[in-house]
């Protein structure tokens, strides 16, 4: 529960054992030296509390201009009528108070006041339909500011839960695999526990089983003694360990995995490596991460060897093991008073006072209440490359709020001196309140139809990279005389053909594209497009469409777009038919 690892902590007289952890063999005798609200648990809460407590509300953009926005009408309408009361002796007060309401009407803030609310309706009903739960506004517009995240190991990188990743060859058949499936069976370990998994064998009659604390088990079965556990349970016993089998455990414990040796009287038969697989999109989630310019940061109550190991394999450059949860919560306020924007992404209550620090918390849809309770963020996959969505789903949403903030303003800066009746002296034309009100419910629609775009926004991340289909291996079963895992993985990778998109020729393709406005988006989708590599574009504004001439290898739609949705924004490409 505190250190937030799927395997059990090791303890030996004199240690310290934190309340609200379970002892899962023997028994022992302890002095309480803390109680009621100075446990480390009570301790993680407090902190929970004072954290949430000191997170000041955003102040919304909107509420700051309306204070100022309705007065300032209210005063230009006022203005506008002693205006035409002083200059026109016959028809002032008429032409004046029309004027006057008039403005009033044209005036009437409800585009302002539905451009924040409904992108933001959209946006978090958006992340819904992606997998991403969030809690309120205030965290849908914090994480495009994000500039760096804290990644928890176990859970988050990981799959949370130790499995079998390789087999000695006759590990993995009878009558060997029934031998280490009944001495298994008979301990409630979590390694072992992941080997009966495994496994999933018929056991065989066993007497005298025996469980070793800190070494492993033994058992009589068909007369023979065998053993199961770590490689000082054969050396207590004097058992023989044939070089093969010790240079394959060598290797598997490089990889940061946990080594399981059987063995019968004589010798060792076999090992086993065990280890919480890395999620498959975790290098992915991460390499795109540092794309956008985030600084990743890994924190896990793990030893500092297996926290090594799964950073390099994540792509991961700063990481810290052996970290207690009141640790990982000031590593974040450190990178707060560096002046980052921090996102902490976790799922066990050890997590919960670092979620709570942070200026975002994303919590794993698979972990612990806590977590989720605390995270204004939950993904409910536990995919990480949703977080990257989430960034981009951010991104979108405040632009298209900052969109219609501005075609809010320029309806009313330009339908207010007409309404006020600044044409009248030029062409004799003033504004009928009626047209006045059909403007402002135009404006209104013209804002929420904006706002609706969103709901075509594609979050969809690229597919999982070669490198991380690699990485994610099967359970490999061989023997220890065969190639490393890594080599004999290179070799048997399928050999792909060149696409059939690739040619040597020019090849012209058109696109429709929607979501341009005016010729600024023109512009901006066309120099995106320019960049693509042998690749010429020319984007039109009417008809919305972009032709682009390919020397070589053909984009596909999905790089295009892609492309599109990084470095140009909101805008959608289509095979023209």
């Amino acid at each position: 529960m505190l250190t937030g690892e799927p395997l059990p902590s090791e303890k030996v007289p004199g240690e310290k054992v934190f309340a609200g952890t379970i002892n899962q063999k023997g028994s022992f005798s302890f002095t309480a030296d803390k109680v009621s609200s100075e446990t480390v648990l009570a301790h993680i809460i407090r902190m929970v509390q004072e954290a949430q407590g000191s997170k000041a509300p955003v102040q919304q953009l909107v509420d700051r201009i309306a204070a100022i926005f309705v007065p300032t009408i209210l005063s230009i309408a006022l203005l506008a009528f002693l205006a035409w009361v002083l200059l026109d002796s016959q028809n002032g007060f008429t032409h004046g108070l029309l004027a006057a309401v008039t403005v009033t009407i044209i005036a009437c803030p409800c585009a302002l006041g539905l451009a924040t609310p409904t992108a933001i309706m959209v946006g978090i009903g958006k992340g819904a339909e992606n997998g991403i739960l969030i809690k309120d506004a205030d965290s849908l517009e914090t994480a495009r500011k994000v500039n760096a995240i804290v990644l928890d190991k176990t859970g988050t990188l990981t799959e949370g839960h130790p499995t079998v990743t390789d087999l000695s060859a006759g590990l993995s058949q009878a009558p060997l695999s029934r031998i280490l499936f009944t001495l298994e069976s008979a301990s409630e370990h979590p390694l072992a526990q992941a080997i009966v998994h495994h496994l999933a064998a018929q056991p065989l009659p066993m007497e005298g089983f025996e469980s070793l604390t800190g070494l492993g088990v033994r058992g009589k079965i068909n007369g023979t003694y065998y053993y199961a556990g770590n490689r000082r349970l054969l050396e207590q016993h004097g058992l023989a360990i044939p070089a093969s089998l010790a240079e394959e455990a060598t290797r598997l414990s490089e990889e940061a995995k946990t080594v399981i040796w059987l063995a019968d009287e004589k010798q060792a038969l076999g090992v086993v490596a065990i280890a919480d697989r890395i999620k498959p999109t975790s290098k992915e989630a991460v390499m795109q991460l540092q794309e956008m310019g985030i600084s990743t940061y890994m924190l896990t109550g793990d030893n500092p060897e297996t926290a090594r190991k799964i950073a390099e394999q994540c792509g991961i450059t700063h990481f810290q093991a052996e970290v207690l949860p009141q640790q990982k919560a000031q590593f974040i306020q450190e990178l707060q008073h560096q002046g980052k924007v921090v996102a902490m992404v976790g799922d066990g209550i050890n997590d919960s006072a670092a979620l709570a620090q942070a200026d975002l918390s994303i919590a794993m849809g698979k972990g612990s209440d806590i977590a989720m309770d605390v995270a204004k963020m939950t993904l409910i996959s536990s995919d990480l490359n949703k977080i990257t969505d989430a960034i981009r789903l951010s991104q979108a949403t405040v632009r298209t709020i900052r969109e219609n903030l501005f075609w809010a303003f320029i309806y009313n800066l330009i339908g207010i001196p007409v309404a006020a009746g600044i044409l009248y002296p030029l062409n004799g034309f003033l504004l009928n309140p009626m047209i006045a009100g059909a403007a402002m419910a135009m404006s209104s629609v013209s804002v929420v139809s904006n706002s609706l775009r969103l709901k075509r926004k594609k979050l969809a991340h690229t597919q999982a990279s070669a490198a991380i289909a690699e990485a994610i291996q099967p359970v490999k079963v061989q023997p220890a005389e065969t190639r490393p895992m890594e080599e004999q993985a290179k070799t048997t990778q399928p050999i792909t053909s060149p696409s059939p998109a690739s040619a040597t020729s020019s090849v012209q393709k058109t696109y429709l594209v929607e979501g341009m406005m005016c010729d600024h988006c023109r512009t901006r989708v066309e120099k995106v497009l320019n960049t693509v590599e042998g690749a010429t574009a020319q984007v039109t504004l009417t008809p919305p469409e972009a032709v682009i001439t390919f020397q070589g290898k053909v984009s596909s739609l999905e790089e295009l777009q892609h492309l599109i949705d990084e470095k140009a924004g909101d805008y959608t490409l289509k095979e023209k038919s």
